[in-house]
């Protein structure tokens, strides 16, 4: 007990510490400000332009291009040999977990800590350059994403723009139920259970109340992969699916999924979900489906790439294979023409470190500039803030990151941003 006030109490000045660092201004400056920068990246054409410039006033873009207006009294920042982007989108992330045992987090630290976890979790992400996210799930800490999510609205804490979904849906015995405990001890698992259709509106319901932004599912697991071949059992079938996606919708809601193959993944695709993330395994009739109805996979290959350099069990030594059938897998589904976008998994692994998934996604086959509009567009849409994020054009937020050199050429640089800037408050520089 002593060693977790304790811990708790280090937490408490971390985050203290943190915030005393943070930007003191909770709003955008009235002036104008200039950046000036040697490149800039038009992610809709993939067009450079060099110088590149951007007028920001209050929270939004005014002008973007080679050469802007430079108003009287405009505050110009020159930011040398850089390329301005938009923010950074990460459509997967868990601001609950941080590296270590994820069912233990759930039953060892409180939810009021792991609340302080997550707040730091979020600036160190911002600072990393991502100034959108999806909270896919906090892991056991039910609405506790509602608070941290208002209180960087309201400026109260540095943060992305954040999609929230609460705890995640499974069923009883499922992927994230509280498995290989004594039943006598009544652990709790680390989502919320809803085993047929009407306890699936119940919880759905109950999460919106809550102030869930989406609703996010388990539809597979517990994954296999033996002798090269992967499986995986679905959870909710077809017509249970098209329930959640019927009441979500109801209120302007949808549901994503966590699902890693078939045939859950198909029953989730034609209920209509709004994203398959992990998506180790596609069948051709689920990838011809998701080209279709424009429903992109989040691959999450960051995850499987750090369990792989990280095992933690004899059973986990198999994450490399696995990342490399993901990877052919991948290769698939670009042929097919389903539409990607970016999600790290982050939380297993440390916030802040995970525009790795960049690279990856570059390194099994897509170009670096369909990789940025993977995140950027694609993204954008995902988090339902299309038109408002995820480019620099006029009207737009001024969420604005600044990397070295130039990204189509190195897309590692996005591991290394310089500056950023998110509703036209600089958080780094």
């Amino acid at each position: 007990m002593a060693k977790r006030c304790l811990y708790f109490l280090a937490l408490s000045a971390c985050l203290l510490a943190f915030l005393r660092r943070a930007p003191a201004q909770t709003k955008a400056s009235p002036s104008p400000i200039v950046l000036h920068a040697a490149r800039l990246l038009d992610i809709e054409t993939g067009r450079i332009s060099s110088p590149g410039e951007v007028l920001v006033q209050g929270e939004r873009i005014a002008e973007a291009g080679s050469a802007v207006t430079h108003p009287a009294g405009a505050q110009v920042l020159d930011l040398g040999d850089t390329t301005l982007l938009p923010g950074l989108i990460d459509s997967h992330v868990h601001l609950f977990l941080h590296p270590g045992a994820e069912d233990l987090q759930t039953v060892q630290e409180s939810v009021p800590q792991r609340t302080i976890v997550a707040t730091l979790a979020a600036r160190d992400d911002l600072m990393a350059g991502f100034t959108a996210e999806r909270d896919m799930g906090t892991e056991g800490a039910g609405s506790a994403s509602t608070a941290v999510r208002n209180a960087i609205d309201k400026g109260l804490i540095p943060g992305p723009r954040l999609r929230v979904s609460g705890n995640a849906v499974d069923i009883l015995g499922g992927h994230e139920d509280a498995i290989g405990y004594n039943p006598e001890q009544r652990v709790l698992p680390n989502a919320t259970y809803a085993n047929n259709p009407a306890e699936l509106v119940a919880v759905i319901r109950e999460q919106i109340k809550e102030g869930a932004d989406f609703i996010k599912m388990y539809e597979t697991g517990e994954d296999s992969f033996r002798n090269g071949q992967f499986s995986t059992p679905y959870q909710y079938t077809e017509a249970e699916l098209s329930v959640a996606v019927g009441e979500a919708a109801r209120v302007g809601k949808r549901v994503a999924v966590h699902a890693t193959g078939e045939p859950g993944a198909l029953y989730a695709v034609r209920a209509g979900v709004a994203s398959v993330d992990h998506a180790y395994q596609l069948s051709d009739e689920t990838m011809r489906l998701m080209h279709e109805k424009q429903i992109p996979a989040v691959p999450t290959f960051t995850i499987a790439e750090y369990f792989a350099e990280h095992p933690s069990s004899p059973e986990e030594a198999t994450w490399g294979q696995m990342l490399e059938f993901h990877a052919q897998q991948f290769r698939e589904q670009l042929a097919a023409g389903v539409p990607m976008a970016i999600g790290s998994d982050v939380g297993p692994f440390p916030h802040g470190t995970q525009a790795r998934e960049f690279v990856l996604m570059v390194k099994y086959g897509m170009t670096p500039l369909a990789a940025l509009q993977a995140d950027m567009i694609n993204g954008a849409k995902l988090l339902g803030w299309q038109g408002e994020i995820g480019a620099l054009k006029p009207g737009y937020f001024a969420d604005i990151v600044a990397v070295p050199g130039n990204p189509l050429q190195d897309i590692s640089v996005v591991q290394k941003v310089a500056f950023v800037m998110k509703g036209g408050i600089i958080y780094r520089k």
